[in-house]
């Protein structure tokens, strides 16, 4: 089939769908999308034994003592795309196929022998099987169920290297080559199609992409079958559920990120954000026995996930990604059994009795003994009247591998001053002709450490532009020209890709008036509280607020969204291992 075909087919679905009944639409869903083309996975050699290690006699022995062991079938299938993904296999006699489905037939991306095993990171987070199990020789596996396979990884530290190495390894093949559940239609000049690729590529979620721009006949395609352009981009789940410019939220509950939530259990603790404070506390809340709720309204790694290198934080002397940094936690505090849920908003804390609750999105109040606060702040957005026109199709808040493809041979700007600005100036200026870096103040010193400033100043490609502004976007329908204020007067430059890093905008608007907030609205903790503060919330304790407490006894708040908290990644991962030790000790009040 070829690029075009595929399209049309989809496009063709898209308006036909509609129109049948649900069993017909689902019939013809599965058949249409599987003829998608897939490529084979190439493992690259040097890592393939990491990928599809061979366990032990005496490690499939300590594996077993958590199962049970049971006879396999030629050509039986131990599970399927979109079955739950709560089943662990280990081969001890004969071979296992893990495949995909393409054209109704299977297309095997690894044959599992004796000492194999199956799963990827998708288990831990008991999210839908994304492959297709099948024995192609009659044996003998041991099967371990999720739950038991969590207290193999928390117990063994060998088998846990192992396994979690192999699991994260696995998602990297898929996510590379597009082996996924989920197929993206859509253009690379629609902010809906931009968004969407963030979401999935941040929660390291594999995914096929057709770029209907690359077609010769997409207008005509998509006039022939009436789909608007607010209809674009289009996602087709497993084959069956087709999302028209679907939200966030749709796209996670179409592809099964989240387990159901249960408004009876009261959780030890529940974190509200998944950036690095977040990610933190429910590492160290989870691996210290602690029941841990983690809602998070986007994707794990908050701001820091969109950083391209992070060179300072303690142990990476080479640099580490933000998104690479992020999925590592994220699978830390899955291991120690934190549970996640993504894409739902924490929309309002109850607050007047204990247990507190909180309001989700869509879902029901969950109730807590303790809460920690880690929504941390949105990079503040330009006064500009059309800015939310160029949003993801000119204008970006993070400068990933996903924006970067974008700016190749082109000049970019970016607007900032801080660690952020100056990490996504050194990565753009790699592929990008030239990088000018717009900062209101004088000097990049007092915003930007040193390392990041002494490779600005020995790249030639980047530019700093101090006393200088934005005052103008122009273009049609995408970013085209940038107008600049500074000390010489105003400029126009031909630019079509703007990266904005400035300022901080708290996410405190759901909280109303639970905890005390400072004039900016970040929140203020332990001995930042006057005696005002305490007053005007009626604190109702002898002892005074821990550090990191929050004028609500029981409530905490780590990270950038807490009043005079230092805008580092350590910082706030520091804080958000303090904030658990605090929750041990409101627990026991």
């Amino acid at each position: 089939m070829t690029r075009a075909a595929g399209n049309e087919k989809i496009v063709d679905h898209v308006e036909v769908f509609a129109e049948e009944s649900q069993a017909e639409s689902d019939r013809r869903r599965s058949a249409e999308v599987s003829q998608i083309p897939l490529a084979t996975p190439r493992v690259y050699v040097s890592r393939a034994e990491h990928v599809f290690p061979t366990l032990t006699p005496a490690q499939m022995a300590r594996i077993a003592a958590h199962g049970h062991v049971r006879k396999v079938t030629a050509g039986e299938l131990l599970f399927d795309v979109g079955m739950p993904n709560d089943r662990f296999f280990v081969i001890t006699e004969g071979a296992i196929n893990v495949s995909m489905t393409v054209d109704g037939l299977e297309d095997v991306l690894v044959t599992h022998h004796a000492g194999g095993f199956t799963g990827e990171a998708g288990m831990l987070s008991a999210r839908p099987t994304i492959v297709r199990c099948r024995a192609v020789e009659s044996g003998e596996v041991i099967e371990v169920d999720r739950e038991r396979l969590l207290g193999i990884v928390q117990t063994d530290a060998e088998l846990s290297e192992i396994i979690l190495r192999a699991f994260i390894l696995r998602r990297v093949e898929l996510i590379a080559h597009g082996h996924g559940d989920a197929v993206l239609v859509g253009s690379n000049h629609s902010s809906g199609t931009h968004r969407i690729k963030e979401f999935l590529t941040r929660n390291g979620h594999p995914y096929a992409y057709l770029d209907l721009d690359r077609d010769p006949d997409v207008q005509e395609l998509l006039d022939r079958f009436h789909v608007r352009v607010e209809d674009i981009p289009v996602v087709i789940c497993r084959g069956v559920t087709v999302l028209r410019n679907p939200t966030n939220r749709e796209i996670a509950e179409c592809l099964g990120f989240n387990e159901v939530l249960d408004p009876t259990h009261v959780r030890d603790v529940i974190i509200i954000g998944a950036g690095p404070a977040g990610l933190a506390a429910a590492v160290y809340g989870a691996s210290e026995g602690l029941d841990v709720l983690v809602l998070e309204s986007s994707a794990p790694g908050g701001q820091a996930g969109a950083s391209s290198r992070i060179e300072n934080y303690l142990g990476f002397p080479t640099g580490i990604s933000g998104q690479d940094l992020a999925g590592r936690a994220y699978i830390q505090a899955q291991k120690f059994g934190a549970q996640m849920i993504i894409a739902q908003d924490a929309m309002r804390l109850a607050c007047v009795r204990k247990p507190f609750a909180i309001e989700v999105e869509g879902g029901p109040r969950v109730p807590a003994r303790a809460v920690i606060i880690a929504t941390g702040a949105q990079y503040r957005r330009l006064a500009l009247d059309n800015l939310a026109d160029y949003e993801g199709v000119g204008v970006y808040y993070g400068a990933t591998h996903l924006e970067a493809q974008f700016c190749v041979g082109e000049e970019v700007i970016i607007v900032g001053g801080g660690n952020s600005a100056g990490q996504a100036a050194v990565f753009l200026a790699e592929t990008a002709r030239s990088v000018q870096v717009c900062v209101r103040a004088g000097s990049l010193a007092d915003s930007m450490s040193r390392y990041l400033i002494r490779r600005i100043e020995q790249n030639p490609a980047i530019v700093v532009r101090t006393h200088t502004e934005i005052t103008a976007l122009q273009g049609e329908p995408n970013l085209e020209r940038v107008l600049l204020r500074g000390p010489d007067g105003t400029e126009t430059r031909n630019v079509r890709h703007l990266f904005v890093m400035t300022g901080a905008v708290p996410g405190t608007q759901w909280l109303e008036e639970c905890v005390a907030l400072d004039e900016k609205g970040f929140i203020k903790t332990g001995p930042d509280l006057t005696r005002a503060d305490l007053t005007a919330a009626r604190w109702p304790l002898a002892r005074a607020p821990h550090l990191l407490e929050t004028s609500l006894p029981g409530v905490f708040a780590v990270g950038d969204v807490r009043s005079g908290s230092i805008k580092r990644v350590a910082s706030a991962v520091g804080e958000g291992s303090i904030a658990v030790s605090f929750v041990h000790r409101v627990l026991q009040e």
